[in-house]
């Protein structure tokens, strides 16, 4: 069993491919022949998910689509105080979760073509955003 703790730079509101972050960390991954990786996020207000790593414009959709349905400035929000994303932000990352799950074989993350895992930044200023990365298996 492998770990380590990153922590990936303050990146700006939207859907980053952080991949190659994930593997980098954690070269011991090539020591397990059939395993799992688990990405953990240590934040309320960003999120992870695993979707195409070939063309950003779905990455932008993404964005457009989340901001159309949690709207920022709802008067019915109470947690208001730590500025207008905020409160969405927690809902975004809600629905899309704090982690990823992901095959490891033959000491690779066992990703489709076309599948890459996005950090989803969901405030205007998140700042850095910690990253737990377990891999096991034998």
């Amino acid at each position: 069993m492998y770990q380590q703790q990153i922590t990936l730079p303050a990146k700006p509101r939207g859907f980053h491919l952080i991949t190659r972050e994930v593997i980098r960390a954690l070269p011991e991954m090539a020591n397990i022949r059939t395993g799992f990786c688990q990405v953990f996020i240590q934040h309320t207000s960003a999120s992870l998910t695993i979707n195409e790593n070939a063309d950003p414009t779905v990455r932008q959709d993404f964005e457009m689509f989340f901001n159309k349905i949690v709207k920022e400035r709802d008067p019915d929000y109470k947690h208001d105080y730590e500025g207008d994303d905020d409160m969405p932000a927690h809902l975004k990352a809600s629905m899309l979760g704090c982690s990823v799950m992901i095959p490891i074989r033959r000491g690779e993350l066992a990703l489709g073509t076309w599948q890459g895992i996005y950090l989803c930044e969901h405030r205007d200023h998140g700042g850095g955003r910690s990253l737990v990365i377990t891999a096991w298996g034998q």
